[in-house]
């Protein structure tokens, strides 16, 4: 039930009560608070080794500093989640409704108990905590590695990241005073070793997509005859026509969709601008708004222009007939440390009003999924719950790398590799190649090691899992992981302008904001007629799979393999499939 607006006031009056003890002239000491050198101990996380990839330097240096963040377990995720799965189930009463900025921060906001007892042991340790998040479970402070330690029963050691030479101060394992275990979600830097680098899923021309050009990419033509063949290059035109997707022009919409950036990568309005004069002439005055984080800058300068970020505003924009659309652009000033960006962005959206309704992301953290520790990437998904339950659609592009998540991935004779993130409040987009439609080599799938698949997945993965059997790649994969992707679309031959020069890309990263496109163009015919926006959609996408073309042709080779096949239902390749968007506005009682 959403709570009641003097339940929240209270709320919110407690939690400031608390804080503002904390953050009053001094706090003295309390001679019963917790810390480690007067309570016992108990071990937080741990790792059983160095992680793949990194080697151990040194001891860290007890005077440097580093800053540490601690996530605080939320006063009622129960009850947050409850909200949410009544909200997202298309068999309840509740679907569509939705919870309001405040809703979401009552349920998230800490008990006065954590607040005080957590803030109380860190004063112990003469440290004073910022919070970073209007609903205030996240904090954070500086803090020397000597202190880090004592305070943590930890040894941090520099350790260096083999492929790219970067070094970080972590630990393998860590403490924290026993009666602050129950409200302590993860701290960081402790176990998390994946590297700050975030890895664009765009390829130009199948290759590196560091490059600003192509042996493929060329003057942009003045028609586009050359561009006919979809099977050959696959433009908006060919995806209207693929997908059914609507083709007029939207004057007014109170649909949204957010695009995300990373890794410096600048979405040009001048190649946007070439984009639509070449392939939807009808929208050539349309552009996009801006938003910057983390001291970004979107350069426009033409020749800063990114493969990554001018194909996501293009495939958007090109796409959505006129909805309006916002750049996110997170700089490299971030201050989720090992999230690298991903938690600012949703941190972010969660404090404003009106977010938009559909974030696609087509960045991942470099490697799998275990290079954020479980209590990290945890913390990280709560993020995700509470955006979701805001009514917002989170995207993100599962990787190209097939079974191995990543290109370039050494898992031969390994267990597979699953991607970053996995978390069920996301839905996360594969890809298909050619017409008729197959699963795309690149599209990375498989089953998550950190999360099993929800209740409304599990149907859809327990099929697959006895189709093929229990012998196939028996021991390199779990069994009891969520299964990814969710959905799919083209990820193959896609033609964009970047640099002036029209390219053709490949990824999941093509993907994603197409299918978001797919989706903030059915809300804006659900909004249009007073109902809600699709929100947290994966229990509607399982629910209805009919909505969608199953593709039951294709795989995902990687670490050795031929992978996971395509198959009719659900597959780790394609997911229930790509969309059909008449048939997606059946289900959802449009037409």
């Amino acid at each position: 039930m959403v709570p009641s607006r003097w339940r929240y006031t209270l709320q919110v009056i407690l939690s400031l009560a608390s804080i503002a003890v904390t953050y009053g002239a001094s706090i003295t000491p309390n001679p019963r608070a917790p810390n480690s050198r007067a309570n016992p101990m108990s071990i937080h996380d741990r790792r059983s080794a160095v992680p793949k990839g990194y080697t151990p330097v040194s001891i860290a240096d007890f005077n440097s500093m580093i800053q540490m963040r601690i996530s605080l377990t939320m006063g009622n995720r129960t009850g947050l989640e409850d909200a949410l799965n009544k909200a997202s189930d298309p068999g309840s009463e509740a679907y569509g409704r939705w919870l309001s900025r405040e809703d979401v921060q009552y349920y998230a906001a800490p008990s006065r108990d954590a607040l005080f007892s957590v803030r109380t042991w860190l004063s112990s340790n003469n440290i004073t905590p910022d919070s970073t998040t209007v609903s205030g479970d996240w904090i954070k402070f500086n803090v020397s590695v000597g202190t880090a330690n004592s305070m943590l029963n930890a040894t941090y050691k520099v350790y260096e990241h083999t492929a790219s030479g970067k070094q970080s101060v972590r630990t393998l394992e860590y403490s924290v005073p026993s009666e602050l275990g129950e409200h302590i979600r993860a701290i960081h830097p402790t176990t998390s070793s994946s590297p700050t680098t975030l890895a664009p899923q765009a390829d130009a021309d199948n290759k590196a997509a560091s490059s600003s050009s192509s042996s493929s990419s060329a003057a942009i033509p003045t028609s586009t005859a050359s561009f006919s063949k979809c099977n050959d290059t696959v433009t908006p035109a060919c995806l209207q026509t693929l997908y059914g997707l609507p083709t007029g022009v939207i004057k007014t919409s109170n649909s949204t969709i957010g695009v995300s950036a990373f890794s410096g990568q600048d979405a040009n309005k001048a190649d946007l601008a070439s984009f639509l004069k070449l392939f939807r002439p009808d929208l050539s005055s349309d552009t996009f708004a801006t938003e910057l984080l983390d001291n970004a800058t979107n350069s426009q300068t033409l020749s800063d222009s990114g493969i990554e970020a001018d194909l996501d505003i293009q495939y958007t924009v090109g796409l959505a007939n006129g909805i309006p659309t916002t750049f996110v652009d997170v700089g490299d000033d971030t201050h989720d440390g090992d999230d690298g960006g991903f938690l600012d962005i949703v941190n972010d959206l969660l404090a404003e009003t009106n977010p938009p309704l559909v974030l696609t992301t087509s960045y991942g953290v470099a490697g799998d999924e275990s290079g954020l520790s479980r209590e990290l990437t945890f913390a990280m998904c709560d993020a995700f719950m509470k955006l979701t339950a805001r009514g917002v659609t989170i995207l993100y592009a599962t990787g190209d790398g097939g079974v191995a998540s990543s290109p370039g991935e050494d898992c031969d004779n390994e267990p597979f590799l699953a991607a970053w993130p996995t978390c069920p409040y996301a839905t996360l987009v594969g890809a298909t190649a050619n017409i008729p439609e197959k699963g795309a080599d690149l599209s990375a799938g498989g089953f998550s090691n950190y999360f099993t698949p929800p209740s409304w997945q599990q149907p859809a993965v327990a099929t697959y899992l006895a189709a093929i059997g229990d012998d196939l790649y028996k021991g390199r994969f779990n069994r009891s992981g969520r299964g990814f992707p969710d959905v799919s679309a083209q990820g193959d031959k896609i033609q964009i302008v970047q640099a002036g020069a029209v390219t053709p890309v490949a990824g999941t990263s093509a993907s994603s904001p197409i299918f978001a496109s797919v989706v903030a163009l059915l809300n804006d015919e659900l909004l249009g007629k007073g109902k809600a926006p699709m929100g947290f959609m994966n229990p509607w996408i399982y629910a209805h799979p009919e909505a969608f073309n199953d593709i039951t042709d294709g795989a995902n080779p990687g670490c050795g393999t031929t992978g996971f096949p395509a198959l009719e239902g659900w597959d780790p390749v394609t997911g229930v499939g790509s969309p059909n968007y008449q048939a997606m506005r059946k289900a959802l009682g449009l037409s």
